[in-house]
């Protein structure tokens, strides 16, 4: 193995989680990374991958930026200072990307989605996504075009053997 590679699996070790169903709903079109604030054990609870997106999205309110509907399920050795689930958290971004993300999020059709939560070096990061919803029939292509270019992945497997 070389050294490029065990610094990608390195990389890829560090991700917590992946919201899969953002990017079947819309087209993400920009990402930003953002801080993340988090209270008590919840990082422990992070560490041991207890993360679930389901309808979360980010709100913006005057010049704060909050994550909502994220599930982190309380860390199961703390104490009964552990805070709710799904409690609003706060995210960390400097005033001009939250000045660019209102403005991108007052057009028509745009939404801020958490796509990625993450460890760099020991913080915890957040990859948010302005995205635009899809509609069935780009979730109908896009779903042929993976199922393509499966096939073709597996037409080159079998033909390197052969």
């Amino acid at each position: 193995m070389y050294r490029c590679d065990i610094i990608k699996i390195m990389k890829n070790d560090n991700i917590i989680a992946t919201n899969k169903k953002a990017y079947h709903e819309y087209f993400i079109e920009d990402t930003y990374e953002a801080g993340i604030v988090l209270v008590g054990s919840e990082v422990k609870a992070v560490r041991m991958h207890n993360v679930s997106f389901v309808d979360s999205y980010v709100r913006i309110d005057g010049y704060t930026t909050t994550l909502v509907n994220l599930h982190i399920t309380p860390y199961e050795k703390g104490s009964h200072y552990n805070v709710p689930a799904k409690r609003p958290r706060q995210l960390l971004l400097h005033r001009k990307e939250i000045n660019k993300l209102k403005a991108l999020v007052e057009k028509k059709g745009y939404t801020l989605v958490p796509t990625k939560i993450y460890f760099k070096q020991s913080l915890l990061k957040i990859e948010i996504g302005v995205a635009k919803g899809k509609h069935t029939y780009d979730k109908r292509q896009a779903s042929l075009e993976k199922d393509m270019e499966r096939d073709s992945y597996r037409q080159l497997k079998y033909e390197k053997y052969d």
